[in-house]
């Protein structure tokens, strides 16, 4: 079930074709960001005051290799400024995602999971949060807190801190990693 605040019909329509042209989604070469972008949910809700659409209930997201699935997916756009056609309803460009529970993230053999993951476009980063893990093939880390940039294929994972700021001692909230010998 799709549900559209007020006459937003067609403001939803130009979200969906302005995340056609969302830059970020899918790193490497320019048709791969111009490939159509399929989203399913359960429901939709487009909220102009706040500048974004809510896609709830077993969210399923594709573009060419990229797939994103949660349980909760909030695309929010710039303002729209006046003459501007652009991708967001009324001519905003998608700022940033938000998604919530259950969230996977996966391209060719990558695969990133998170109980949140924060996807900024302008810099072209994802950041997964709560119980993050990310896997290439058959390697694995996890940490509070992993960050990926699409457009360098970098990461950057972080172990929880203390009360105090420092890095805590134990064991268990240090960054961990499997490597398998002889994998990629």
């Amino acid at each position: 079930m799709y549900y559209i605040h007020g006459n937003k019909i067609l403001h939803a329509v130009l979200l969906l074709a302005g995340l056609l042209l969302l830059p970020g989604l899918s790193p490497g070469a320019a048709d791969k960001k111009s490939a159509p972008i399929n989203i399913e949910a359960d429901q939709m809700i487009s909220r102009a005051k706040t500048n974004s659409v809510i896609f709830q209930g077993n969210v399923d997201a594709r573009q060419g290799e990229l797939l994103i699935r949660t349980d909760r997916m909030t695309v929010y756009y710039s303002p729209e400024e006046t003459g501007s056609p652009g991708p967001g309803p009324g001519g905003g460009d998608v700022e940033k995602l938000i998604c919530t529970g259950n969230v996977q993230i996966s391209q060719g053999d990558w695969l990133g999971t998170g109980k949140r993951m924060d996807y900024f476009a302008k810099e072209r980063k994802v950041v997964l949060t709560g119980n993050a893990r990310a896997w290439q093939g058959q390697n694995m880390v996890s940490g509070k807190t992993i960050t990926y940039y699409l457009d360098e294929g970098r990461s950057i994972v972080e172990g929880p801190a203390s009360a105090n700021g420092r890095k805590s001692g134990k064991k268990s909230g240090r960054v961990k990693a499997v490597i398998q010998p002889g994998g990629d």
